[in-house]
């Protein structure tokens, strides 16, 4: 198994994504801390796996709030004793198919903090704990609207920043055996994006995106989390630095 002995943590592991990243990683061997906001609905995911026979926790954790971040790493610290995986995956969009007369700063500062500050200090505590090991994997949670999108643009703007603060880190980091990378996933067939859009909306962009995608289907959650598989295990150990764009051939 490839990540027999291993230690995860994922965040956001109550979502669509989250939860089928710890089913993923678990089934592969490795013992999965799962956080999330909704702490009933990581509770129910880690059941589930250690259901199957697989090792896993859940702590609760509120992103935003930076003291809630350093209490998180050192619960996984005290309880486990080491740190070899991060996967960044908590995240949302607070003003989403705003247009631009539309958006307002209380929105921008919510997916700046939610997407992109979260993200850089789960990087930090993580860091911490890493460099001393000589060892960790740290794989970031971007989109392909990193590139830039006509209707969300301060996730867009989130995002993208999660793409160039991958890159500083794998810099500051890769001479301490530490590997950082992102994914940029299209659309992919999650509850919360049916909330966040309506059933209506959501029925339309998903047949739109479907369309225009080469391989002619959006993406589902096992698509992301056998991405984040390959870059958390050792067959990406020469990897680091990189987007790895789970699109189906959108921008093609």
């Amino acid at each position: 198994m490839r990540l027999d002995g291993r230690t995860a943590l994922i965040t956001g592991a109550a979502g669509g994504i989250g939860s089928e990243t710890a089913r993923c990683f678990a089934a592969e061997g490795a013992d999965v801390v799962l956080s999330d906001i909704d702490l009933q609905g990581g509770t129910a995911v880690r059941d589930e796996i250690t259901a199957l026979g697989g090792r896993a926790s859940c702590i609760g954790a509120d992103l935003t709030r930076e003291e809630e971040i350093v209490s998180l790493f050192a619960t996984v610290m005290q309880e486990h004793g080491r740190l070899d995986i991060l996967v960044n995956i908590a995240g949302g969009d607070r003003e989403p198919a705003a247009g631009i007369e539309d958006i307002c700063a209380g929105n921008i500062g919510m997916n700046l903090d939610l997407n992109l500050a979260s993200c850089m200090l789960c990087c930090r505590e993580a860091a911490k704990i890493m460099k001393p090991q000589g060892y960790g994997r740290i794989v970031n949670m971007s989109s392909l609207v990193y590139r830039g999108s006509a209707n969300q643009f301060s996730y867009a703007a989130s995002k993208g920043g999660v793409f160039s603060f991958t890159r500083s880190l794998a810099m500051a980091l890769g001479s301490s055996g530490i590997t950082v990378n992102a994914l940029a996933p299209a659309l992919v067939e999650v509850e919360a994006f049916r909330k966040a859009l309506g059933p209506e909306r959501w029925r339309a962009l998903a047949a739109s995106c479907a369309e225009r995608y080469p391989l002619g289907r959006i993406a589902r959650p096992a698509d992301v989390a056998r991405a984040a598989l390959f870059l958390a295990s050792d067959d990406a150990a020469f990897i680091t630095g990189q987007i790895l764009e789970i699109s189906g051939g959108a921008r093609l």
